[in-house]
């Protein structure tokens, strides 16, 4: 009872307690749960609405030989409810880490009850869980100071590390894909819908997206003060397509759209009428492979330059020589088309922040149409 980070951790160890269950965890409400189960193991916080939760009345709808475990608070269960139901042999054994009183009282019947286990609210108290509480400070200090996403954030989906690990390259497009969307949208546009698709060969039961929802909220909101942007009343709606081939990558692919804006850079917007962008991790790293209708691919790195242009010759030479001449770095090139000689575009990835002057010259190469810059 209470699912928070220590309440998965006790379920997901009981897993391989339980062979019969051994395929999952079933989430139950309240009164089933006190109903079924062998064990109760409580980990919520006390609040008015758990103060004495187990009590006379919940003790009696429970199984009798019910073991409890408490190591959240001492005022969730009513010590002397629980004495009564000890002595009744409805809870065949308490293990108690907590108390209402604490310490308790030297002549408590619960502490002195036979089949009470107790131990003195040591919580993180020991000498390895100092230790271990110490370590995973420090490296949560360390990564983020190098920008990498805490396993612990209290403001972040928990998800277990491994499972972290596995999405951390996806984490970083997500975030780089709702950044660049929003940066598209132009007009003082009020997004009001955001659609994120996720492409996977794996089952949905086996692929958590919370983690990369919330990047991706986080990438849109970030640089709404830089682009004016009106997000009141924004909702995100998430649609899974499923894959066949071999789930060993978690994703193959992650898409944005957002609707019924206008844009900055008309080409962003694609067929159905949505500014759409999407991304691919390959080796690691994250890759934009697609503005509105055109399949592009160049690397989510430093910043990005999008043109639209007359699909000619000379055209990536040109805006090269422009960038170099201002002594901007660039990193990756790609140009996307829709066919031979018609119109193209092409995503230039850059280290550097170009000025105005040095935009302003690219703009005014005749073969190009529009074009934007992206902060990543």
């Amino acid at each position: 009872m209470g699912f928070g980070k220590v309440g998965s951790e006790v379920a997901r160890r009981a897993k391989g307690l339980d062979r019969a269950r051994a395929v999952g965890v079933e989430l139950v409400g309240f009164d089933e749960a006190i109903a079924t189960a062998d064990f109760i193991s409580l980990h919520m916080p006390l609040t008015p609405a758990t103060s004495k939760v187990l009590n006379d009345e919940t003790f009696a709808k429970m199984k009798k030989g019910v073991r409890i475990v408490n190591v959240a608070r001492g005022g969730v269960i009513d010590e002397e409810a629980l004495v009564r139901a000890l002595d009744a042999g409805t809870v065949a054994q308490a293990a108690l880490d907590v108390f209402t009183e604490e310490p308790p009282a030297k002549d408590s019947k619960l502490v002195r009850h036979e089949r009470v286990t107790v131990t003195p609210h040591l919580g993180a108290s020991t000498t390895e869980a100092q230790e271990g509480v110490a370590i995973e400070i420090a490296e949560a200090v360390i990564g983020a100071l190098k920008g990498e996403l805490a396993a612990t954030a209290v403001n972040a989906p928990m998800v277990p590390a491994e499972v972290l690990t596995e999405l951390k390259p996806f984490v970083v497009l997500a975030e780089k894909l709702g950044r660049l969307a929003v940066q598209l949208v132009g007009g003082g546009s009020g997004v009001k819908t955001i659609k994120v698709t996720y492409a996977s060969a794996r089952a949905p039961d086996d692929l958590d997206t919370r983690l990369l929802r919330a990047m991706i909220t986080k990438g849109i909101i970030e640089p709404i003060f830089d682009v004016f942007v009106n997000l009141r009343g924004l909702r995100i709606t998430e649609e899974r397509v499923i894959l066949d081939g071999s789930p060993e990558s978690p994703l193959e692919y992650v898409q944005v759209q957002i609707a019924n804006v206008e844009s900055r850079f008309a080409s962003a917007i694609s067929d159905s009428g949505e500014i759409t962008v999407e991304g691919r991790v390959k080796d690691g790293i994250p890759h934009l492979t697609k503005v509105g209708s055109f399949e592009v691919d160049v690397s989510l790195e430093g910043s990005i330059i999008l043109c639209r242009q007359v699909d000619q010759p000379g055209m990536i030479g040109t805006v090269g020589t422009i960038l170099g001449e201002e002594n901007v770095n660039v990193s990756f090139m790609s140009v996307g088309r829709i066919a031979l000689r018609k119109q193209a575009v092409m995503a230039i990835g850059v280290d550097d922040q170009p000025s105005k002057e040095t935009l302003k010259r690219i703009g005014d190469i005749s073969a190009i149409e529009e074009f934007v810059f992206l902060k990543l």
